[in-house]
């Protein structure tokens, strides 16, 4: 899980609302320049004591991180880690120039925290400090001027940075901030539903998923006609006779059908459109979200499969009627959909909840 601190040195009026959201939605660190500031926050959240343009105090208080500036405070964090065992201590680094950037690069290296800002807009600093501490066992926390630019941070070079600090410009930027942040999705429970019926339902429109993703073999998004039973529907990896693979997309079905996208939140294929995110999930159940590049919505034929559930829950979708089009079973057996048969396994997922405008709800919904 990355790290989110809040830096509340510049707040004014709204500072106590500010703490109590980050508290609410468990802000992982509180950045103040007074250790008074972090004398009553609980034990749940790190305190962290960054006085960048003030002299260091005599006593750090409650503080559990101490962020220092060397050239500004005249000390290095070794030297008052011998004073003060009890408390971690970092280094801030300003990032303008070479030398600077070798400066972040030794403290990434040595350092038990890293805080590193980068004056510029470009991200390629940041990739190499990542770089330079891939064996480190410190910590680096990158300042982020916005949610947007925390999200990037985050996946620069695939690993982003451990975390990030930001400074809020008004209430509700902590919970977007922390929304951020969770960037791991969780694993799910596929089920092996058995193919009931298949029908030729004739002519409609059809939804190809194409994103900025290499899927891998055993991967790919699942799709169904009803929000609680999908059937996982496998990218074009595998090779076909007839025309090339392209291992970013999947023939998804029809338009009307749900996926899954972040928090299990669910959305038609037909709003899918560049920048979305989906959910892909393997056949082990892993996942990770990708971002979609574009939907292509063509007429198609239409094929129906209708499988059911070990519990008895029947499980709908609607695929375009054609031999290319595929489905994975169990083990990562790679299924056409049109020579699906009575009988036959193919892998899928059972939300347990109701769907509100995508999002899950505890309430009364009939689907058929």
């Amino acid at each position: 899980m990355k790290l989110s601190w809040l830096d509340i040195r510049s707040l004014g009026e709204i500072k106590a609302a500010v703490i109590q959201e980050a508290l609410h939605h468990r802000i992982d660190g509180i950045v103040a320049d007074d250790a008074a500031d972090l004398a009553d926050l609980p034990p749940t959240v790190t305190k962290i004591l960054f006085p960048q343009h003030k002299q260091l105090p005599e006593d750090f208080g409650n503080a559990t991180v101490v962020v220092i500036d060397p050239a500004a405070h005249g000390v290095t964090t070794a030297e008052l880690a011998l004073k003060h065992p009890h408390i971690e201590f970092g280094r801030f680094v300003e990032i303008v120039d070479a030398a600077t950037l070798e400066d972040a690069c030794q403290s990434a290296r040595a350092e038990e925290w890293s805080l590193l800002l980068f004056r510029d807009p470009t991200k390629i600093p940041l990739e190499i400090v990542i770089a330079a501490a891939a064996r480190s066992t410190g910590s680096l926390i990158t300042v982020a001027q916005d949610v947007e630019e925390a999200e990037i941070i985050f996946g620069v070079l695939e690993h982003g940075s451990d975390g990030v600090m930001m400074a809020p410009e008004t209430v509700g930027d902590a919970a977007r901030l922390k929304s951020a942040v969770q960037t791991t999705t969780p694993n799910l429970d596929l089920v092996e539903l058995e193919v009931v019926s298949t029908a030729h339902i004739g002519m409609g429109e059809r939804a190809c998923v194409d994103t900025c993703t290499h899927f891998r073999e055993d991967e790919g998004i699942l799709v169904g006609s009803h929000s609680k039973g999908m059937i996982l529907c496998v990218s074009e990896t595998h090779p076909l006779p007839y025309m090339p693979t392209r291992p970013f997309r999947v023939n998804a079905g029809a338009i009307h059908s749900y996926t899954l996208s972040k928090d299990e939140r669910t959305n038609y294929l037909s709003e899918l459109r560049s920048g979305s995110k989906v959910l892909a999930v393997d056949i082990k159940g892993q996942t990770r979200m990708v971002t979609v590049g574009r939907v292509k919505i063509e007429s198609r034929p239409l094929i129906s499969i209708d499988a059911e559930a070990p519990n008895g829950q029947q499980v709908n979708l609607i695929l375009q009627d054609d031999w290319h089009v595929r489905v994975l079973g169990p083990g990562g057996a790679v299924l056409n959909s049109t020579e699906l048969r009575p009988g036959d396994k193919v892998l899928g997922y059972l939300p347990s909840e109701d769907r509100h405008v995508g999002y899950p709800i505890d309430e009364f919904c009939l689907e058929k």
